[in-house]
């Protein structure tokens, strides 16, 4: 069976005017996806880097950089033919990175290398006693030219000395994680480490670089043999690099752009003066409802996302927990409306198999963020409604050993906050989360309670 290439698949590969860290599902049924789609896509080429394993350069090298997007709606998969990577190359291909980022026609730098990838430290700055970070400022305080870096900051502030080398002029970097203020983020990362590198590296980068912030949103598993499978009955072409995706897709970005970008409003994207509003839509009404979910509805016995919003009972929590959150988000009425609905379309897709297990893990870093917002805002409306403190309620059953299991860095200590009874238990986890109002206590107690029975009654 054949693989895909250019000649028969895709268009022509198109200058390189972006260049991408970080070569994973996400960023390729997003940011790759609207550079692909956006009008004048045969001007925007992309040049994708890998993050740590070269797999994914030298399986998508053999195909032209081409790759299948299989959207799994509702109405049955889809399969599209995506051509913007141009050029692919492992991580490590420094000398490529370098010529890229010196070239006056390189526009845009994206990225999506996790949370992890930046190497902060607890203040948010640059982590100086990680030993990748601390490698890369020895490598090129000795060789600013060629000096071997292996961390996206030092990865980015090699490039960013080429370019000034060069006088290549100025360029947008886009960080595309599921960062607060992902743009002031990479900022202080990449400074740090270019003040750390050479002081006089930093005034250039005031004024050379925009830090452009983004919210972005798809679904997009890990790819499965089925996946596969289906591009192949499909489309009669052996595709190992397919990555699946939902239908719906968004991007949010707020900043400028010196060297110019593509269209991408033209396929849905929005550039607006603040992310933060729609960085708190997603925080508490998709986040958040799937905490809810992944908690609750893993308790009344099931797995899925779709499994769990086709349950009238699960449903109601979630609309609940919506109706509590919406109260205080800064988006007019109907945006809110829209998006709930969209959301409700989202989790109803069958065609997804997003696990509660996944979704569950590490709540002691997910319910504080997602839960704890809302219901201080609440309180200080003198409202303690169930819809608002059922996901803690959850948590804290799911922490006693019910619903999907309990996988978390600090399980621990958690466990030992809810041994014991109910009322103890949500006491010490109350605490914890800094919601110490009495007027909380009855209520999330119930909650647990009628949580525990339904878990241990099956229904």
């Amino acid at each position: 069976m054949r693989r895909l290439s250019r000649d028969v698949d895709g268009r022509p590969a198109a200058p390189v005017r972006i260049v991408h860290l970080g070569l994973g599902n996400f960023f390729r049924a997003h940011a790759a996806w609207y550079t692909d789609r956006a009008p004048g896509a045969d001007a925007w080429g992309i040049a994708a880097f890998t993050g740590r394993s070269p797999a994914a350069a030298e399986a998508l090298s053999a195909q032209d950089g081409l790759y299948t997007l299989l959207v799994r709606g509702p109405e049955g998969p889809r399969p599209e033919i995506v051509s913007s990577l141009s050029a692919v190359h492992p991580g490590d291909d420094l000398a490529a990175l370098r010529d890229y980022f010196s070239r006056p026609e390189l526009a845009v730098v994206t990225l999506t290398v996790t949370e992890a990838g930046y190497r902060r430290a607890a203040d948010g700055g640059l982590d100086r006693e990680d030993g990748g970070v601390s490698a890369d400022v020895a490598a090129l305080l000795v060789d600013p030219v060629g000096g071997t870096v292996t961390t996206t900051p030092g990865r980015l502030v090699a490039g960013l000395l080429a370019r000034r080398a060069r006088g290549a002029g100025a360029l947008a970097i886009v960080p595309n994680d599921n960062v607060p203020d992902n743009g002031a983020m990479v900022a202080r990362v990449v400074t740090d480490l270019a003040d750390a590198v050479d002081p006089t590296l930093r005034a250039w980068v005031d004024d050379h670089v925009s830090w452009v912030t983004t919210m972005v949103d798809r679904i997009t598993p890990r790819t499965t043999d089925d996946d596969r499978d289906e591009v192949r009955s499909r489309t009669g072409v052996d595709d190992p690099e397919t990555v699946p995706t939902e239908p719906y897709s968004e991007w949010v970005l707020a900043g400028s752009f010196p060297g110019g970008r593509p269209d991408w409003e033209a396929v849905g994207a929005r550039v607006v003066d603040d992310v933060a509003p729609f960085e708190q839509r997603k925080l508490w009404l998709l986040n958040g409802a799937h905490s809810v979910l992944a908690y609750g509805a893993s308790i009344l016995g099931h797995e899925t996302v779709a499994d769990a919003i086709a349950d009238p009972r699960a449903r109601a929590w979630v609309e609940e927990w919506w109706e509590a959150a919406s109260r205080h988000l800064r988006l007019p009425a109907e945006e809110v409306a829209g998006y709930r609905d969209a959301l409700l379309a989202r989790f109803s897709n069958a065609s997804i198999r997003h696990l509660l297990a996944q979704i569950a893990a590490d709540g002691s870093q997910k319910v504080p963020i997602r839960a704890v917002p809302v219901i201080a805002a609440e309180l200080a409306q003198d409202r303690v409604e169930p819809g608002a403190t059922r996901m803690v309620a959850a948590w804290v059953a799911h922490l006693r050993g019910h619903g999907a299991p309990v996988t978390d860095t600090r399980a621990e200590m958690l466990q030992e906050l809810v041994a014991g009874s109910v009322g103890d238990a949500v006491d010490r986890v109350l605490g914890w989360l800094d919601l110490d109002a009495p007027a909380l206590h009855d209520v999330v107690v119930e909650q647990v309670t009628e949580l525990e029975s339904a878990s241990g009654s099956g229904t």
